[in-house]
């Protein structure tokens, strides 16, 4: 399943009840820039291969995480690279992006890809996994 560019934004702008397709854009930019660069092989491709070309090409060229962050540190990192974002809004915008890249990958590879994450991964991406 590829969801096409217009149906992932318009999933988290709906999810994130962004007033503007751009407010959307950005978050989604942001989360996966950050998400690209705590997963690696397999995982990382099979979930970009998902995603519509846009972010697929943004989560196999990440920004830079100089070691895994863990979910607090995770929500302080998009905050610090979103304009005017609180610690909150992050968490908000992150679970916006989030739900619906755990919609477009389906429960096996999103099984797969927080096996890579740190704990509490599964929370950000409204995932609760039995602990």
């Amino acid at each position: 399943m590829h969801m096409t560019w217009e149906a992932f934004l318009a999933a988290v702008r709906e999810r994130g009840e962004y007033s503007s397709r751009q407010e959307a854009e950005r978050a989604a930019r942001v989360v996966l820039g950050l998400l690209g660069a705590h997963l690696v092989g397999e995982e990382r491709a099979q979930l970009a291969a998902r995603l519509p070309e846009t972010y697929a090409l943004i989560l196999l060229n990440p920004l830079q995480a100089a070691e895994p962050l863990d979910p607090e540190r995770f929500v302080r990192a998009t905050a610090a690279w979103i304009d005017g974002a609180t610690e909150e809004t992050a968490k908000w915008d992150i679970g916006a992006v989030l739900s619906v890249v755990a919609d477009a990958a389906g429960d096996d590879l999103m099984g797969r890809v927080l096996l890579q994450l740190p704990p509490g991964y599964d929370l950000l991406f409204g995932r609760p996994q039995p602990t």
